[in-house]
Order: C-alpha cells, then sequence, then structure tokens
C-alpha cells in the first residue's frame, strides 16, 4: 500500500522547509456558501500564514478557486444548474471581485499581487507552457505572489470547482515547486470514507499511488465543492512525477497553514525524488530528440562548469524543431555531451548561433532569453566533457 497510517511518524519535513511553495484554495474555504460574499476574515488569516513564509524567504503562489461562486450571486444566477456561458458570465465577474480581495489583503504585509488565469492548455502545449513558465519565474524574481485560477470565461469544456487541483498540480510542475498545498474540507486521506465507514484509518504519508490507494479515493458525494478525493489523488500522482511533495490538510478554521505547521493531522504524498532531479529525469530519458547543437570547446567547457549553454558557443545546428523541443547538444568531434529543451526554434537558433546574448534582439526582432539552452532546462553527461 505505501501509506503510513496516522498512528505512524511521518518522515517528512515541515512547511518550513519548503523552497517554493503553493498554496492551493477551494471555492468552500473562500467563499461563504449562502450569501456568495468572499470569507475575509478567513483569507486575512491565510494571508498572515503566507506573509511568514515570505519573511523567512520563501517563493509563494496561490491557485484559487471561488470566481463562479462569487460571480453567480452578484448576477442572480442562483438556485439553479447554470449553462456553461452562464458559468463563464459568473467567472468572468467573480474573477474581479477576488483579484481586488487579494490585493487589499495582500497589501497589507507589503505583498504585490499578480493575477495569471491559465487553461490546461496553457499547462501542456509546448509554446504556451513555456511562456506562462517564463512569467510565472519573473513574477517570482520581482516579489510578487501570483495569484492563479483557470480561465473559466473562455472555457470550452464544462468548468467544475475542484479542477483547480489538477492545474495547482500542473503548476507545480511547470514551476519546478518542492511542495504544494492543497487546503480541503478534510484532513486527508483515509482507509475508506470516513463519512460512512467509522472504522476507516487516516493515512499520514503516501510514497506511491497504487490501485489500493487510488480504490480509497471512492467517489465525490453530492453537494460537495470538489472533485472529491479522485481529483486529489490525481493531482498527487503529477506533483510526485515531479518531485514535488504535496499535502492534503483541512483549511476550514484560521490560519490553516499554521495548523500544518503546529501538527495538525494532514496526508502528506512524499516523492522519490526532488523537483530538478525529477526534471533532469524527464528530460534525460523521457523526451523526443528532435536536433542538435553543436557547441565549440569554450563551450564544452562552460558546460562543464554547470553553466547554460549560450548562443555564442554554438557553432551548428542541425534538424527542425521548435521553442522548447528536446535537442541535443555535440561537439565538434560528434561526442553527445548534453540533452536540453531549446530556448528557440531551429530557424532562429541558426540565426543566433555563434552570436552574444546582447545581439539576440537585433537580429531576431524581439528579445528573447539570453541562453540558447538554460541551465535548469539542461542535463549534461559528464563522463563525456
Amino acid at each position: 500500500m505505501n501509506g503510513t497510517r496516522a498512528g505512524d511518524t511521518a518522515r517528512v519535513d515541515g512547511l518550513a522547509s519548503a523552497r517554493r511553495l503553493i498554496v492551493k484554495v477551494g471555492s468552500a474555504l473562500l467563499v461563504d456558501e449562502a450569501s456568495g460574499d468572499i470569507r475575509r476574515d478567513w483569507l486575512a488569516a491565510l494571508v498572515e500564514d503566507l506573509a511568514r513564509c515570505r519573511a523567512r524567504g520563501q517563493e509563494v503562489l496561490l491557485v484559487s478557486s471561488g470566481a463562479v461562486a462569487v460571480g453567480r450571486r452578484h448576477l442572480g444566477l442562483v438556485g439553479r444548474t447554470l449553462r456553461l456561458e452562464e458559468k463563464q458570465a459568473a467567472a468572468a465577474t467573480g474573477q474581479i471581485r477576488l483579484a481586488h480581495a487579494y490585493l487589499e489583503a495582500l497589501a497589507r504585509h507589503n505583498l504585490s499581487v499578480a493575477q495569471i488565469l491559465l487553461t490546461p492548455d496553457d499547462t501542456e502545449q509546448r509554446d504556451r507552457h513555456l511562456n506562462a513558465r517564463a512569467t510565472l519565474e519573473q513574477l517570482l524574481a520581482l516579489g510578487a505572489v501570483p495569484v492563479i485560477n483557470e480561465n473559466d470565461t473562455v472555457a470550452t469544456a464544462e468548468i467544475r470547482f475542484g479542477d483547480n487541483d489538477r492545474l495547482a498540480a500542473r503548476v507545480a510542475q511547470m514551476i519546478s515547486a518542492d511542495t504544494l498545498v492543497l487546503l480541503s474540507d478534510v484532513d486527508g486521506l483515509y482507509t475508506a470514507d470516513p463519512r460512512i465507514d467509522p472504522q476507516a484509518q487516516h493515512l499520514a504519508e503516501i510514497r506511491a499511488i497504487t490501485p489500493e490507494i487510488e480504490a480509497m479515493a471512492g467517489h465525490a458525494p453530492r453537494g460537495y465543492s470538489s472533485g472529491g478525493m479522485v481529483t486529489k489523488l490525481a493531482a498527487a500522482r503529477i506533483a510526485m512525477a515531479a518531485g514535488c511533495r504535496m499535502v492534503i490538510a483541512r483549511g476550514e478554521g484560521l490560519h490553516p497553514l499554521a495548523a500544518i505547521e503546529g501538527g495538525a493531522r494532514v496526508t502528506w504524498f512524499i516523492p522519490d525524488a526532488e523537483p530538478a532531479t525529477a526534471r533532469k529525469r524527464w528530460i534525460a530519458g523521457s523526451v523526443n530528440v528532435t536536433g542538435a547543437l553543436i557547441v565549440d570547446d569554450g563551450a564544452v567547457k562552460a558546460l562543464a562548469r554547470g553553466t547554460s549553454l549560450l548562443p555564442a558557443g554554438v557553432v551548428g545546428v542541425e534538424g527542425t524543431f521548435e521553442q522548447g523541443d528536446a535537442v541535443v547538444v555535440r561537439s565538434g568531434d560528434g561526442r553527445e555531451l548534453a540533452r536540453g529543451l531549446s530556448a528557440y526554434s531551429s530557424v532562429d537558433a541558426r540565426a543566433i548561433a555563434g552570436h552574444r546574448s546582447g545581439e539576440i534582439e537585433t537580429i531576431l526582432g524581439y528579445r528573447g532569453r539570453d541562453e540558447m539552452i538554460h541551465r535548469d532546462d539542461l542535463v549534461v553527461d559528464g563522463k563525456r566533457l
């Protein structure tokens, strides 16, 4: 089963050890079901927790549901199942109110906020994935707190509360986050549904999503705000594959992150590798190579030092590839030195090969990345250097 029951000791560090932390907030926690109003006191307490994380040097992102729940009340769309276009209209109205609430709450702690709306395609299509990743990385570098939501206003598939579980895991995968917190109406995974089975036992730690673990998820009961434990286990599978640990915690009380750090009962999902290791493993072994970059002796020495591959060190480009495609890096004598994800298409790579990074904008007409392959997207074979 690969699970640790509640009576055992979960061998995990607390939230304080996180470097890049994503917190997913469910609609039922943030929005009062009866009034459709945002729970300002709960939000203020959560932001206090986030400010404490930031004060100790952690990067923080929020993935927040709630736009449809807020917007439908203000548009009078209550008491019935909404059509898709009505949900989209509610999301458009509610998103403004959510963003304003986050802006006010974070401003009290002198934290800047940025709103990012994503669709599944933004996390899965190569070029959009890279663009979204670059934006999020830049916001974090500038000290902002990105607040991310599914772009429900343009979704063509059915909008469901709880899809943000998977979105949060996709974002964690995208930006190599090391910790994902799913705040929920339950305190973790049980061997059976505790609402039905009084003998159900809580699991404190999971190290693999086995068929037995999946069977424990059951089905989401009517009236619950999300897809239930099924979507949370799907999120856990995505996060763990990316080297990101995930925790499911009850979020209904004030200061839910402080409660986790204080020893509240939760379920941790622990991957077998760190985010950087998992990403490098994926690049090295799971990506189809579509081209090659030939580099000079200076670039070979730079790669041995663990640096990024710059255009100036590239003397040749083989094959046809797009931005974000996997390529091999070869020396002039044909040795395969590395594999990585190219920041440029083969057409643009040929144009800037051999040039300094400062010349890229003049040559291409736009300012792309300084690196042909960033070191985070590069796996070097040290034996061949």
